[in-house]
């Protein structure tokens, strides 16, 4: 939150060089409140006006704003557009205040954890949406504490860790850079009846075993191999590249 609030003009920076779109926001110039939209965590909106009058008192504020019926289609507001805020469910609540900010077409707009306390369905839904905005060719900049909300949504990931940026760059990057698969099965016999090799790179627990390894294919054909030789069934059997919080949870290790 500390590095988003520098990043938005809303902290001062203790030392080195901060830059977005080219300019310092600490400088708080108005060419960089135009072309920057920020969504915070929470909002003070006046909960006894309706969605559209929300959007008509801050449109107002920029001199070439988006129009409120485009805001209302970009955040799926248009069916509740006359509802008081205070009518509004959480989810929806949010997406006025991604309308809000909005407002005045920003280059560049700051999402600060948007999906926290939503459920399953609501948080997909947010997704989407905000999928609809980088199609239209905004840029955003999105701090999340779910890994799969930032593996479904980002280009780029920035992973911090009590302040420090402990690794960065796209998701294939990333995936390539820690290039572990994970290999599960189910195994109801005994760990000990594994083959050696297999045992000694595998996690047990409650008869699943998971391998994490960079040579999936060997480590298959051998584990394959025996359970063939063996005759012996390898149940729920599941291949897959690592996740991005697998691969969080390895770089703190």
């Amino acid at each position: 939150t500390t590095t988003v609030e520098i990043l938005e003009g809303h902290r001062s920076k203790t030392s080195g060089q901060v830059k977005i779109l080219g300019m310092d926001p600490s400088e708080n110039s108005t060419e960089f409140r135009s072309r920057v939209g920020i969504v915070l965590q929470e909002t003070g909106i006046e909960q006894y006006l309706t969605a559209v009058e929300i959007l008509e008192q801050f449109t107002n504020f920029y001199e070439s704003p988006r129009s409120i019926s485009e805001l209302l289609e970009m955040t799926g507001l248009r069916e509740d557009k006359d509802k008081r805020v205070k009518k509004l469910s959480g989810g929806q609540k949010r997406r006025l205040d991604v309308a809000i900010g909005l407002c005045g077409n920003p280059d560049l707009l700051f999402l600060d954890e948007p999906t926290t306390g939503f459920d399953p369905s609501a948080r997909r839904a947010f997704w989407d949406m905000i999928k609809n905005l980088k199609t239209d060719g905004t840029t955003v900049v999105l701090t999340t504490h779910y890994m799969e909300e930032a593996e479904y949504l980002a280009d780029t990931v920035a992973l911090m860790n009590h302040g420090k940026l402990v690794s960065q760059g796209s998701l294939s990057d990333l995936k390539i850079s820690n290039n572990q698969t994970s290999i599960t099965f189910k195994f109801d016999e005994s760990p000990t009846k594994l083959p050696a090799d297999i045992q000694e790179i595998s996690k047990i627990s409650e008869g699943m075993v998971l391998i994490n390894t960079e040579s999936p294919t060997a480590v298959l054909a051998d584990l394959t191999g025996w359970a063939i030789s063996e005759g012996i069934e390898l149940k729920n059997l599941e291949v897959s590249r690592q996740t991005l919080e697998e691969i969080y949870l390895g770089i703190l290790k």
